[in-house]
């Protein structure tokens, strides 16, 4: 919902409930776009021969990537971010905290790792280069990012940092606000009861809540919609710059690591630090695991590259051929 000059979240995760507690969330149907819109690229990747899978093979392929990203992308975030979850049980479905994927919490970082090594043992499966198979899997990837981080969005997760004190007067129309921090800066127990009544009457679509809300938390950076932009067509540009002519095999994937890398260790300066900050660089500021693993990322993209077999295979060339 917009207010004054800022978008303040009021997003219901649900696309609607059966029951108050359950229902299908926009966070699981953001994911399946993401893969709906792979497969689609995927498949026209197999029948122009663009790539060395077979079209047979395009629904086994993508199976096999779906799994990559839920497994790597629960394991990554809890081991990131949240290890405690691993020794958390309840008496409810999924009983144990690390299978709640529905609520939330998938690291991209650790979704990447999970289809690489997805590729690798599909490839060996299948009689294909491993790295053939990475490549194909990268210039499909983007789109998921993006919807990822949009997911984000809807859960109102991996806030922005708060904006410089000057502009929160009058905040810019692409800042953000989230009615929840007003129940994180209350003081007393009253006033914490009081703005947790308000948050529920804003995220219920009372506009009067809603501003009140709004004025109690300050503005921050729409991180979400910069991820989504940078991790997806941005990050899609590079890789199709890239592989507008066909390149050996791991070209592409050394391009995705370096350019997804400098992309997410850009835009992580307009996100809030989380708890994993682990040293601080003058200059710099704070040093996270998210840019940590995307220096590692830089690294060694730029050493695939660097390593490449020479007499590996021509895959890829995006650009249109002659009819």
């Amino acid at each position: 919902m917009l207010l004054a000059e800022s978008l303040v979240h009021t997003m219901d995760p649900f696309v609607f409930r059966i029951t108050d507690t359950f229902g299908p969330r926009w966070y699981g149907m953001s994911y399946a776009l993401g893969f709906v819109v792979a497969w689609l690229i995927l498949r026209w990747l197999a029948r122009t021969g663009r790539t060395p899978l077979r079209p047979e093979l395009v629904g086994d392929f993508i199976t096999w990537c779906i799994v990559g990203v839920v497994v790597g992308g629960r394991l990554g975030h809890v081991l990131l971010y949240e290890r405690d979850i691993l020794w958390t049980f309840s008496s409810s479905f999924p009983f144990w905290e690390v299978l709640a994927i529905h609520r939330g919490g998938m690291s991209s970082h650790g979704g990447i790792t999970g289809v690489i090594i997805a590729c690798a043992v599909f490839a060996r499966r299948n009689g294909i280069a491993p790295a053939a198979m990475v490549d194909t899997a990268a210039f499909i990837t983007p789109a998921g990012l993006m919807f990822g981080r949009l997911a984000n969005w809807v859960n109102g997760e991996l806030w922005g940092k708060v904006l410089p004190a000057a502009m929160q007067a009058s905040p810019p129309w692409w800042s953000v606000k989230y009615p929840r921090e007003a129940i994180d800066l209350a003081g007393s127990a009253a006033s914490r009861e009081q703005a947790e009544h308000l948050v529920t009457m804003a995220y219920a679509g009372d506009p009067r809540a809603v501003a009140e809300v709004a004025a109690l938390v300050p503005a921050r950076y729409p991180n979400n919609f910069i991820q989504a932009f940078t991790d997806g067509p941005m990050l899609m540009l590079v890789l199709v710059v890239v592989w507008w002519k066909p390149r050996r095999a791991g070209t592409l994937s050394g391009a995705f690591l370096v350019g997804y890398g400098v992309l997410r260790f850009c835009s992580e300066q307009y996100r809030e630090p989380d708890s994993a900050i682990l040293f601080r660089v003058p200059m710099l500021g704070d040093v996270t695991s998210p840019i940590v693993v995307s220096m590692l990322m830089v690294v060694i993209g730029a050493a695939v590259i660097a390593l490449r077999p020479r007499g590996s295979q021509l895959i890829g060339g995006v650009r249109p051929r002659p009819a």
